[in-house]
């Protein structure tokens, strides 16, 4: 109701109005550019292979190009190097001292990062549409020429360069981040298509109706969750000490350090899925031998005994990436250092190596709280498909992308809102 609320005031701000509108109508184009197709792939065969074979690393593809991949339109690619890039970036700024130093240097330095990482997304998307073009989809195509598989690679690196360009533009001059809304668009636009497959797996009896009731719990279960977890935190409270600078006084006041439940976002299960779907991937290029059946039997999430291996590795996976980005992404040194050096303390924590581990111990246990609550929701929907053959075409991970990126750009509305009344107060 609050959501509904803030949208029916927004939309009566000119301002506000226009940038919704924007907003729309790029993700408008995003959507129509979905429909058009690669030229020179013969998209019949491939569509009946890809329907064969998603279980794969191409799900995933597809999951975050709203269908796009499996149709193989320009979008095919859709934004997944551009976030690859930006993680390869942010990474590299840890551990390069020269981008780390850019990354310190306020706006300016970011513009430099974020130069590089559309260079690197170019980079990638062409290394990957080769990849597709010259590997794996070369089957499929009409034409064994050169020159049709150099445009096919243009067409899927320039429509990854448009993406991110439209991005930029909807962060520019529209409401919430560009490329999550991209994403989030391509998941959204997938449910009346799983609708209408459940509709006919009802009419077919191959699922139940108590499947479908299962699924719906299991739906709302999720988006109450991640909703409750996403806002979650563990204020810190912090308190500066008074300090007399000839006849004033500073300092004395109080404040804290927000810790939030799920630091790392969907990070730990995008790892985590794309590492466990390589064999698949691989299985799918080479059907028919020993190490696709192996595959297909132990480490699958439609195989006996593979969904429980898949499973448990799954939960395993993202709880460790979960702490590998939590501890690079979260410095308590640092965060105590500039504490110190401001006269901020803990209240009952001595400053200094006392406040970096009680940081360090707050962030582990917050970290396991969020690494089991990814793997329950990356899990579930694995296993009820598994048993009750429901073809839902979204699960945990599309839910918990979806609700994160509503719930950031409803936050990102409310501080336009605030900020605007502000400016009219002043």
């Amino acid at each position: 109701m609050n959501m509904l609320k803030t949208m029916a005031q927004a939309w009566r701000i000119p301002e506000v109005r226009k940038k919704l509108v924007y907003t729309v109508m790029m993700l408008v184009i995003f959507r129509l550019g979905s429909c058009i197709p690669v030229p020179g792939i013969n998209r019949e065969i491939f569509a009946a292979a890809f329907q064969a074979n998603d279980s794969g690393l191409f799900g995933l593809f597809d999951m975050f190009s709203g269908g796009a991949f499996s149709n193989f339109t320009i979008f095919a690619l859709s934004i997944t190097p551009y976030i690859t890039a930006s993680i390869i970036l942010q990474l590299l700024t840890i551990a390069i001292p020269a981008l780390e130093q850019l990354a310190k240097e306020g706006q300016e330095g970011q513009k430099k990062i974020a130069q590089y990482t559309r260079y690197l997304t170019v980079v990638l998307a062409t290394v990957q549409a080769a990849g597709f073009t010259f590997g794996l989809f070369r089957n499929y195509l009409l034409s064994d020429s050169i020159a049709m598989k150099i445009v096919i690679i243009l067409t899927l690196v320039a429509g990854t360069a448009f993406l991110m360009w439209l991005g930029e533009r909807i962060n520019e001059n529209g409401i919430g981040n560009g490329i999550s809304l991209i994403i989030f668009a391509g998941i959204v636009s997938r449910i009346p298509t799983g609708i209408r497959g459940t509709w006919l797996s009802l009419q077919a009896g191959t699922v139940g109706w108590i499947a479908v009731i299962l699924f719906l719990i299991m739906a709302v279960g999720i988006i109450v969750g991640v909703i409750a977890v996403q806002e979650g935190s563990r204020k810190i409270p912090v308190q500066y000490a008074k300090r007399v600078v000839g006849r004033k006084m500073y300092g004395g006041q109080s404040t804290h350090i927000p810790l939030k439940v799920n630091q790392s976002g969907v990070i730990p299960v995008i790892f985590s899925t794309s590492i466990l779907q390589m064999p698949l991937t691989i299985a799918y290029i080479w059907p028919g031998t020993g190490f696709a059946n192996f595959v297909t039997n132990w480490l699958s999430p439609t195989g006996n005994p593979g969904v429980w291996v898949y499973s448990v590795l799954n939960i395993l996976m993202i709880i460790f990436f979960t702490y590998f980005y939590n501890g690079i992404t979260f410095n308590p040194q640092q965060i105590a250092e500039n504490m110190k050096a401001n006269g901020g303390f803990i209240p009952g924590i001595r400053p200094g190596k006392a406040t970096v581990d009680y940081l360090a111990r707050i962030v582990s246990r917050l970290g396991i709280v969020g690494a089991i609550f990814l793997a329950i929701i990356a899990t579930l929907p694995t296993l009820l498909q598994q048993f009750t053959n429901l073809q839902i075409g979204f699960g945990g991970t599309s839910l918990l992308i979806a609700v994160g990126v509503a719930l950031e750009t409803m936050k990102q509305l409310e501080n336009q809102m605030v900020m605007r009344n502000y400016k009219g107060f002043l």
